[in-house]
């Protein structure tokens, strides 16, 4: 299962790309799952996703939470909660 993903303002920067596809392991996978698989590449990641850390996620444009699951094909979106335009 693929999905897009794309990184915004301060995490962008973090993390050093704008966008990617990245292939989910079978099952129910939801935002949280999402965020565990990019906190395990390395440091950049896990600070940048680290516990605490405040970052918004909407999925397929529309605002999400860490429960919300994710769908072959979903774009999802992470960005810091105040973003300029």
């Amino acid at each position: 299962m693929t999905v897009t993903i794309l990184y915004f303002a301060a995490l962008r920067e973090r993390v050093g790309v704008s966008h990617e596809q990245v292939a989910l392991p079978p099952g129910a996978p939801t935002v949280a799952s999402l965020v565990d698989q990019l906190r395990s590449r390395d440091a950049r990641w896990t600070e940048a996703f680290a516990p605490g850390k405040t970052w918004r996620v909407s999925v397929n444009q529309h605002m999400a939470d860490t429960a919300t699951p994710i769908k072959p094909g979903d774009e999802v979106a992470f960005f810091p909660p105040v973003t300029g335009g």
